[in-house]
């Protein structure tokens, strides 16, 4: 896990920066993480989330995460 809850003071000081741009983040309530799993191609991970249609899903091949929350569906 790279990141999970985040409070709202700490979303504040991150949104910031343009990576971090929602402005209510999933994060407030818990529903949000940030992974990566070693030994899985990042391409793969990013792909079973989305084959699951539960929520969002963010791809980040240059920071080597792949974001996912329980939000509407959607991809990035």
């Amino acid at each position: 896990m790279i990141s999970g809850y985040r409070s709202p003071a700490d979303h504040q000081r991150d949104a910031a920066q343009p990576q971090h741009g929602a402005s209510h983040s999933l994060r407030h309530d818990g529903q949000a993480i940030d992974i990566r799993v070693s030994d899985t191609p990042l391409k793969g991970l990013r792909d079973a989330a989305l084959s699951l249609k539960l929520g969002g899903v963010g791809y980040y091949p240059a920071s080597d995460f792949v974001h996912v929350d329980t939000g509407r569906v959607r991809r990035w």
